[in-house]
């Protein structure tokens, strides 16, 4: 069927035709529908909650960023040359400040820094600890708290504090310890460290 086709059929079709009482009652069917489909739907909760969050969320990432760009510019040319700005005491103090009881994880690797933040504020107050792991060809750091779970270097790791101050490294086949030398992490290279940010 071609255009021409389609437009003859057209013109020769006809409206329905309907009665002066069907005009008469169809607006008043149409609003006892929508009356009933509101009540039986779901429940309509405040349209502001998502620009809400949306807000909040841009302005905890404008805040990450200027926090980042106004410590690279205080500390200069130091902070550029080192390797691994998540060694800088001083650095995870201001951001551990900025959130508390919020951050679970600040992670820097080949993408650059990523923070991860409790929404429920319940991440418990304990030394952060440093963790670097390498798997031969990259290598990606974070600091974060014992307990918790890390996506790095490709695998999800447990960091874990002992009594002794060492730290604990799982991963889904081995157990690394910074206590005991021998210990393997498999096909990683794994480098802790507690950070003291009381001394600053």
């Amino acid at each position: 069927m071609n255009n021409s086709e389609l437009d003859a059929i057209l013109k020769r079709a006809r409206a329905p035709e309907r009665s002066e009482e069907f005009f008469e009652t169809f607006p008043h069917q149409v609003a006892r529908q929508l009356k009933r489909t509101g009540q039986q739907g779901l429940p309509v909760g405040p349209r502001w909650f998502p620009r809400l969050a949306w807000g909040l969320a841009t302005a905890v990432c404008v805040l990450i960023g200027f926090a980042i760009g106004h410590w690279c510019g205080r500390t200069g040319a130091e902070a550029l040359e080192s390797k691994d700005v998540l060694q800088n005491a001083k650095f995870v103090q201001e951001t551990l400040a900025m959130f508390p009881n919020q951050v679970c994880v600040i992670m820097h690797d080949q993408h650059g820094l990523n923070l991860v933040l409790s929404n429920r504020g319940d991440v418990p107050a304990s030394p952060p600890i440093y963790v670097r792991v390498c798997d031969g060809k990259n290598c990606s750091s974070c600091v974060t708290f014992s307990g918790q779970e890390v996506q790095i270097a490709g695998q999800e790791l447990t960091i874990l504090s002992d009594a002794a101050g060492g730290v604990i490294v799982t991963g889904r086949r081995f157990v690394w310890s910074s206590n005991l030398p021998h210990s393997t992490g498999g096909n990683l290279k794994i480098e802790t460290k507690s950070l003291n940010l009381t001394t600053l």
